[in-house]
């Protein structure tokens, strides 16, 4: 018995359905896993604010001082951690980092009042610049600028 040119196409057609279904239903699929870059999103977080006021003790997009800004970026960022209200406290924490190791979402200290005292805090975003809050507002600032390069006191690390 043999069997006609139609019959073996049916054939050959459910044998490979049949064998992709198998495929499919037996097979090891890759696992599919989303990880998230805590201090990219921090410093993308920090971006949207640029251009929102300055405001002396502020801790929010009406107004922000430099250590509200960061405590606000770090609380409503993905990380949605708590750190200390001031740049002084905020310095405490956290793993130092050298400056040639930046990464986005890192923690930078000036001091911008009395020298060796840290008194600013901004956050790292990127090709040496961060986002920080002066009496301008919220801006993005080269740290390789005279003013700031002579005032870097350090990083800190608090996300990985």
């Amino acid at each position: 018995m043999s069997l006609s040119s139609p019959h073996v196409k049916w054939v050959t057609t459910v044998f490979v359905i049949l064998a992709l279904v198998a495929a499919f239903v037996f097979g090891t699929a890759p696992k599919a896993s989303a990880t998230i870059n805590y201090g990219e999103e921090v410093a993308s977080v920090a971006k949207r604010y640029v251009g929102s006021p300055y405001k002396w003790g502020g801790t929010t997009p009406k107004g922000f001082d430099a250590s509200g800004f960061t405590q606000y970026v770090y609380k409503h960022a993905a990380t949605k951690k708590a750190i200390p209200r001031t740049s002084a406290a905020q310095y405490k924490i956290g793993k130092s980092v050298p400056q040639s190791q930046l990464k986005q979402g890192d923690l930078v200290f000036y001091a911008t009042g009395k020298k060796g005292v840290v008194s600013f805090v901004g956050i790292y975003s990127g090709n040496g610049t961060f986002i920080g809050v002066t009496t301008k507002g919220v801006k993005s600032v080269k740290m390789s600028d005279t003013y700031w390069k002579t005032k870097y006191m350090g990083a800190k690390r608090v996300v990985q």
